[in-house]
């Protein structure tokens, strides 16, 4: 798997999908800067999930909070206490580790630093908070700290009432939000698995507390659904419930969705999270900022604090899982053929359409139809070097079809439509050419 991640994230600059942050300075550890097939790919993972969570829904709304807040929100979560890994440092080269994370018993006397090779060397594990501090206003005092946000969920918790309000939403109903968090992690890597600056997909679910274990149940389905319908391999899916020493402060009850990603000593890791968090949240804010937050039911003639069913999901390590298990080599013809099998869902480019030459009028006509489909597909016109170049870096960034106006269609108007994963080839007049697509798309993998 190594070899693998070594081989995308060589793929991945090359084809304009993920690069090192700052490389023309020496980069900056841990954090990457998304290129042009990256921003497609994952602005399509996140309409997926957008649409999954929202739009077919009745019963779950958008949100984007800030991501600067109230420092009293942190205080109320516990992230301030509470948000923190076991730290050891290598007193001889520096080098620093997660101590609930490593592959070596760091104390004994007798192990080597992985990093130097020395022994001995290892401190006493100390408590790190993950949490990036900085300063709001021209003053740099305690009273003008804030902090990057860890996570999204927060905001969620504290507009509870504005949403649920303004929206006039009744129990069960859901909040969803798309956004950048920020961990200071001590031991960032495997590409973008770990990140300091990350994007995540959260929806949080209020639910009367007698109904939490339904509606845990639920979503953990739903969850589970959906990664499938993004064309990952089901065999490479699992379900982890955490036990007693794994479950977080706030938590009744947690399942992670684990993908088998293959790097490490276990190659199980997680994607996604679904918690029960019980009341923990809103009774922490209600708290801290004394505001009622209870919900009236006027079903029942109750007020209580709502149950909540989390879903947790990181788009970049979603992205990455899409590379993983995508990537294909195979040989043909003694010729390796490396292709990236995305879905078509979020596949960052439908539909390539090619002039199988630079004359006779096949440009304009390969012009025209890439305009056609341009309002409902993601299309890309390449007139440039030989078709099989042009076929191969298609394959590279996971086009699922090409399509090539050759001399045939000068006399038939139909196209070939080059299939991805299996090279083979139809014909299809041109004035059909965006129902057949969207047939494709409908029946993709079902054969």
């Amino acid at each position: 798997m190594t070899n693998i991640m070594d081989k995308l994230t060589a793929l991945c600059k090359r084809r304009g999908f993920i690069y090192p942050s700052s490389e023309i300075y020496g980069g900056i550890n841990a954090c990457w800067d998304y290129g042009p097939m990256g921003v497609r790919l994952k602005t399509n993972i996140k309409a997926h999930w957008f649409r999954t969570m929202t739009r077919m829904r009745d019963d779950v709304v958008p949100l984007d909070a800030a991501i600067l807040m109230h420092p009293r929100v942190w205080e109320a979560s516990g992230h301030i206490t509470e948000f923190t890994d076991p730290l050891i440092d290598c007193k001889q080269c520096k080098a620093r580790f997660r101590a609930d994370d490593v592959d070596f018993d760091f104390k004994d006397p007798n192990t080597p630093c992985p990093r130097c090779g020395n022994r001995g060397t290892f401190t006493e594990p100390r408590m790190f908070n993950l949490m990036f501090k900085t300063f709001m206003g021209p003053v740099e005092d305690e009273a003008s700290v804030v902090y990057l946000r860890p996570e999204t969920a927060q905001g969620i918790y504290v507009n509870f009432d504005n949403v649920r309000i303004s929206s006039r939403l009744k129990l069960p109903f859901g909040i969803a939000q798309i956004g950048k968090a920020f961990r200071n992690e001590i031991t960032p890597g495997n590409f973008i698995f770990r990140t300091r600056e990350f994007e995540q997909m959260e929806m949080q679910f209020f639910v009367k507390p007698d109904e939490d274990q339904k509606w845990f149940d639920y979503w953990k389905e739903e969850r589970m659904k959906w990664y499938l319908s993004i064309g990952l391999t089901p065999e490479r899916l699992r379900w982890h419930e955490h036990g007693p020493n794994e479950l977080a402060h706030y938590a009744k009850a947690a399942f992670d969705i684990q993908y088998e990603f293959g790097f490490g000593s276990d190659p199980w890791h997680e994607l996604e999270g679904v918690h029960n968090r019980t009341d923990f949240d809103l009774k922490r804010h209600q708290e801290f900022a004394g505001k009622k937050l209870e919900y009236f039911d006027e079903a029942s003639r109750e007020r209580y604090l709502p149950y909540i069913i989390e879903t947790s999901a990181g788009c970049d390590r979603t992205l990455l899982v899409t590379l993983i298990d995508g990537y294909r080599e195979e040989e043909i013809k003694g010729e390796k053929r490396v292709f990236l099998g995305f879905h078509p869902s979020i596949a960052p480019i439908t539909a390539a359409i090619f002039p199988l030459v630079k004359k006779d009028g096949m440009p304009d006509i390969a012009k025209k139809i890439t305009a056609d489909l341009r309002p409902h597909y993601d299309v890309f016109y390449d007139a440039g070097g030989s078709i099989g170049r042009r076929y191969a870096r298609q394959d590279e960034v996971g086009t699922p079809f090409c399509i090539t106006v050759d001399g045939q269609t000068l006399e038939d108007q139909t196209v070939t439509i080059r299939h991805r994963n299996t090279l083979e080839q139809e014909r299809c007049s041109t004035d059909r050419l965006r129902e057949r697509l969207g047939d494709l798309i409908a029946t993709y993998g079902s054969a």
